[in-house]
């Protein structure tokens, strides 16, 4: 008996039901932040360890099989019905998760923003279906598509093309969106639209932006996240494809002009917490920053 199959039969509520995650599973953590008490990371994989007890809980199941970028958490006997789909999932009155999540931008996150005046912003890309731009446009006209990074481009273009909207990225990775409508320059705090403010940090990739809002709501695409493990907010150093050295650099830079509460990443846990608390853990963690070194890129060393 493998190791799979070991754990399986440790937890005989994840092998007697329905749910189950499939062998395209790439670990990427999408489900288990949908549903961390009923998927958990084994053996480098993402692991149904336990059946849904009441409809919340399918429901969270729900929206992880819409969510997986390979469509890999699934239902036996047949196709996850699509009246089930529930996104996008609002996480408060402003701001909803899009699901949906593509293979093409390793399975990030992406956030629809709505604004004051009946408008949306689209912060990041999840794949692209025509059926899904008519649910996106549902709480009002998307104006603005706005990357985080290059790694988050792929399908840009397409639903700013559909939405009539702008596409902005910033001109250190002008090279994934070279059409892109607006192109954020240098390293100070731009105005993309009112309330929004982008504020670059090389890092990540020579590109990264974080999209802060309302001093509420920072996208911060792939530059730090909250993570399950630690509790705490993380970089993740492993995967910074440009420069750790840059990055702390830039959270030192840029720290000080950050206030919101709500983490939205492109990838790792989404957190919450009061303005106070949030500016004391940002602090910490660009103090962390300053020690970490270069070290070569290991997705497995990842601590979600």
């Amino acid at each position: 008996m493998d190791s799979t199959a070991d754990d399986r039969a440790a937890r005989p509520e994840a092998g007697d039901g329905d749910w189950y995650v499939d062998g395209r599973c790439t670990n990427c953590d999408v489900a288990r932040q949908l549903a961390p008490e009923l998927i958990e990371e084994i053996g480098r994989r993402s692991e149904v360890v336990r059946q849904p007890r009441d409809a919340a809980e399918e429901r969270q199941l729900h929206a992880v099989a819409f969510a997986c970028p390979t469509r890999s958490v699934r239902r036996r006997g047949g196709r996850v019905a699509a009246e089930r789909d529930p996104f996008p999932l609002r996480l408060d009155d402003a701001v909803s998760l899009c699901g949906h999540n593509s293979p093409h931008t390793a399975g990030a996150n992406a956030y629809l923003l709505r604004r004051p005046g009946g408008t949306q912003l689209m912060i990041d890309t999840p794949r692209f279906s025509e059926a899904l731009t008519v649910r996106f446009e549902a709480d009002g006209p998307v104006t603005d598509v706005l990357l985080t990074h290059r790694d988050h481009a792929a399908h840009g273009r397409r639903y700013a093309d559909r939405f009539g909207a702008r596409l902005w990225i910033h001109e250190g990775d002008l090279d994934a969106a070279p059409d892109a409508d607006r192109v954020l320059r240098g390293t100070g705090p731009v105005a993309v639209a009112d309330g929004v403010v982008a504020h670059p940090l090389p890092g990540h990739t020579r590109g990264s932006v974080l999209y802060v809002a309302d001093e509420r709501y920072c996208f911060s695409g792939d530059s730090f996240y909250w993570s399950r493990t630690t509790g705490d907010l993380e970089v993740a150093e492993s995967v910074t494809w440009y420069s750790v050295t840059e990055l702390a650099a830039s959270l030192a830079r840029t720290v000080d002009r950050l206030r919101f509460s709500w983490l939205l990443p492109g990838h790792g846990d989404r957190r919450h917490l009061p303005e106070a608390e949030m500016a004391r853990q940002m602090r910490e963690l660009t103090d962390r920053a300053q020690q970490m070194r270069p070290r070569p890129v290991d997705f497995t060393a990842l601590r979600w």
